[in-house]
């Protein structure tokens, strides 16, 4: 079963993410390794005590609707009130509002071992988080008043109501309508899909945040508004009033995250005798909803990393657990008597490998991310756009590098397990389950890249991630002259390595320069592992060099892993023509 790893958290958050520095400068307050270790070492413990436990009732059980309402499975509803009774939802939410105000860092560490744990109970408080931020940022100050305390405490859960059946990633085809009543609120009126936990036991209370568009809306995302619907209505002592007009009407069958209610809601269709029309309240400005809701959607691809960075831990542990259990033919390595563990044959020993290094990488990544949006919030004038741009270039690559690594993790576990991985009594098949939505909502990864080329290279006239790249060559001068004995040809490696990266970069850069978006865009994919993976070899390097037991995993990863960024520059730069005339021979009209 899953241990948190306490010890290797906290390591990439000091040592290689940036997070140690930031303390000794006092960037964050009175905030002290102490403290960091004590919270991390709490949420370990949580994680494998109380949650890790429930994982495997809450897959086999899954959610249950009847009647419009939604049942979690055995236990899970008595976990969240111990959940929530521990602070863990306040844990980054504002002090105005009752949280403990903590660096995303952390936050986002805690929510490695909730995901890990179960991924299914780790997401719902993700949605709850993005909500507190959302709100926080753009909400009237009456709603702030009303809503925030229960949501950041937990008392409250949240939602993000975006996609509907005609609409899935292209927001501009929503149809979800939002009238105005006359007294400041409006009737919302439409349907929704794919909304985790958009009805559950867990809080007597949900607050959807819904996109909609009012009467008069200009066509396309420029038209759509931003709503706060609540399950319940309010009063303004707080207490709960009359059910509003928005219900779940099916749970979505899927392949994974089974406890995790995907719900079909629908807003205003006058359900169980509600008066139709679901009452909202306006979020921000009327046609700036997107701006508001994406301040939610960004927290919410780093957190959708981070469950990709989760479901890659819990699936190592397991493999690396039962390589040394299984045992099979003979080992030139192995001394004993009788069949060698399958861990001391080299395949296996290379699977292992790639995915503690993969996983290690994507922790890494997306905790530099969490370190850039902290630096941003506590820094000013210049510095804290610096560090704007550099979460903005990094969140790409923590959602999209990091949940691809969760699927192509997993699916080593099962390998490592053989026969017995294919098998549900295992537990390796649940995590390959899991892992697969990540890449898939939030936007999916191919939007990611997208977003990174087209986006993100142009941050700074384009010189941000030029920056970027610097930084990281700096690591692999360091490995050169360190003189440590176990790097082989790590700095080497790397030195090539950031050469196909800058080229790439650079001729991504100028296509879009020059107008030519569709050749750019075909190069995205590729780019973004690219440039994920030259980050991880420089991320493994300098962790190396604070901890020397580490130098054996990040030799193994320049020497056998980071050969295939030459494969992936060679893809940008040459692989749009081919793609565009093969692509051809597939559409039908």
């Amino acid at each position: 079963m899953y241990r948190a790893p306490v010890e290797d958290i906290a390591f990439t958050l000091k040592h290689v993410a940036g997070m140690k520095s930031a303390l000794d400068a006092g960037r964050f307050g009175d905030l002290g390794e102490d403290l960091v270790d004590a919270v991390l070492g709490e949420a370990g413990r949580f994680a494998t005590e109380e949650v890790a436990p429930l994982y495997k009732i809450g897959d086999q059980q899954g959610a249950v609707l009847k009647d419009a309402a939604v049942t979690t499975p055995l236990g899970w509803k008595e976990l969240y009130r111990r959940w929530i009774d521990g602070g863990w939802n306040a844990l980054s939410g504002p002090e105005a509002y009752g949280g403990q105000a903590l660096p995303t860092m952390l936050g986002v560490a805690a929510l490695e071992m909730w995901n890990s744990a179960a991924m299914a109970f780790g997401i719902g408080p993700t949605l709850t988080m993005g909500a507190v931020e959302a709100l926080d940022k753009h909400a009237s100050e009456n709603l702030k008043a009303k809503y925030l305390e229960k949501l950041v405490s937990g008392e409250w859960m949240g939602t993000m109501n975006l996609t509907e059946p005609q609409a899935g990633s292209d927001l501009a085809a929503l149809r979800a309508r939002a009238e105005p009543a006359g007294d400041g609120s409006y009737r919302i009126f439409g349907q929704k899909i794919f909304i985790t936990y958009g009805e559950h036991d867990f809080t007597d209370n949900i607050i959807h945040l819904v996109l909609a568009r009012l009467p008069d809306a200009p066509a396309g995302t420029r038209g759509i508004s931003l709503f706060l619907v609540p399950k319940f209505l309010v009063g303004d002592d707080g207490s709960l009033g009359a059910r509003n007009d928005v219900f779940c009407s099916g749970l979505e069958h899927k392949l994974g995250i089974h406890a995790s209610p995907t719900c079909t809601m629908i807003y205003g269709d006058g359900f169980q005798g509600a008066k139709p029309g679901a009452i909202g309240w306006l979020i921000g400005e009327e046609n700036k909803g997107l701006a508001c809701m994406f301040t939610m959607m960004n927290n919410a691809r780093l957190c959708v990393g981070m469950q990709g960075v989760a479901v890659a831990e819990a699936a190592t542990q397991k493999a690396i657990a039962y390589a040394n259990e299984r045992r099979q033919g003979k080992a030139a390595s192995y001394a004993g008597a009788g069949m060698a563990p399958i861990v001391h044959h080299p395949d296996v020993q290379r699977n292992l490998l790639t995915m503690k290094a993969l996983t290690q990488i994507a922790r890494a990544i997306s905790y530099s991310c969490a370190h850039a949006i902290d630096l941003a919030r506590v820094s000013d004038g210049d510095e804290a756009a610096h560090w704007r741009d550099r979460a903005n270039l990094l969140t790409p690559l923590a959602k999209a590098f990091s949940t691809d690594v969760g699927v192509d993790v997993a699916s080593l576990g099962v390998q490592v397990h053989g026969g017995m991985g294919f098998i549900e009594e295992t537990g390796a098949a649940a995590f390959y389950r899991d892992a697969r939505i990540a890449p898939i909502y939030e936007g999916t990864n191919g939007i990611q890249a997208v977003d990174l080329v087209m986006r993100k290279l142009p941050l700074g006239g384009g010189d941000h991630v030029h920056g970027y790249i610097a930084e990281l060559a700096v690591v692999a001068n360091a490995v050169r002259t360190s003189n440590l004995e176990g790097f082989g040809r790590t700095a080497d490696a790397l030195d090539a390595v950031f050469g196909d990266l800058t080229q790439a970069t650079r001729f991504l850069q100028k296509l879009a320069a020059d107008g030519r978006p569709d050749e750019a865009l075909a190069g995205a994919t590729p780019y973004l592992r690219l440039i994920s993976l030259a980050a991880g070899g420089a991320y493994l390097a300098q962790g190396a060099l604070a901890d020397h037991n580490r130098i054996a995993l990040c030799r193994f990863f320049a020497e056998n892993l980071l050969g295939e960024v030459n494969a992936l520059k060679e893809r940008v730069v040459d692989g749009a023509e081919s793609l565009a005339v093969a692509g051809k021979t597939l559409i039908s009209a």
